[in-house]
């Protein structure tokens, strides 16, 4: 799945929170910080991961400030772990 979030979630610890609730759910990919103060994600694993995942994306941390997420399925890549870049 490919993730484009949207709004405050740069200088939030979006990224690493997100790595670490992801390694708890068992979703592989990365997560990366965009120019346009966005952040991108890949995140595979189980359906049920994988939506429990997005849901979190949708609020972030307490800091954060999620205004939009935009979704679209994406071709298994096979990541072995789940990290920030």
């Amino acid at each position: 799945m490919s993730l484009r979030v949207t709004g405050t979630v740069q200088g939030v610890f979006y990224r690493t929170s997100a790595q670490h609730i992801a390694e708890g759910l068992g979703v592989y990919g990365f997560i990366q910080n965009n120019l346009d103060g966005s952040v991108t994600v890949e995140a595979e694993g189980t359906p049920r991961a994988v939506e429990e995942f997005i849901a979190w994306c949708k609020i972030g941390t307490a800091r954060a400030q999620v205004t939009a997420l935009d979704a679209e399925p994406g071709g298994l890549q096979h990541f072995t772990d789940f990290h920030v870049r």
